[in-house]
C-alpha cells in the first residue's frame, strides 16, 4: 500500500475569525424579504389558499410606494420569482397552490 503524503508544513488554514461568513443562506431569501418592488406581509407564500395569497400580493402591490411598474406586474413578478427561485425545493403540492395563486391574481386584477 502506498504511503500517503502529509500536507506541506507551509500550508496553513486561516483562523476562524479571518474566514468570510456568508451573509445569508440564499440570495433569493433576501430578495423576498427586502425587495424594492413590494413590502410583503409576513409568511404570505406559506398560506394554504391561492385566493388569500393573491389578495395579499394585490394589497401589498397597491400599497407599495417603491414599485417601479404597475401593481399587477409587481405582484405577478414577485409570485413568479418565488416559484422559480425561492420555492425551488418546495413539494409539488405547494407549487400547485402557488401556480393557482397566479390565476387568482389575474382574476383579482381583472386580467382573465
Amino acid at each position: 500500500m502506498a504511503a500517503r503524503k502529509s500536507r506541506s508544513p507551509t500550508k496553513r488554514r486561516r483562523p476562524a475569525a479571518a474566514r468570510k461568513k456568508p451573509q445569508s443562506r440564499y440570495w433569493s431569501q433576501r430578495v423576498t424579504r427586502e425587495s424594492d418592488a413590494l413590502d410583503l406581509e409576513s409568511k404570505v407564500f406559506s398560506q394554504k389558499s391561492p385566493a388569500r395569497i393573491a389578495a395579499s400580493l394585490k394589497r401589498s402591490a397597491e400599497r407599495s410606494r417603491r414599485r417601479k411598474s404597475s401593481p399587477y406586474q409587481s405582484a405577478m413578478s414577485m409570485l413568479t420569482f418565488y416559484i422559480n427561485r425561492a420555492g425551488k425545493k418546495l413539494p409539488a403540492s405547494r407549487k400547485r397552490v402557488l401556480q393557482r395563486a397566479k390565476g387568482e391574481l389575474r382574476h383579482a386584477f381583472g386580467r382573465d
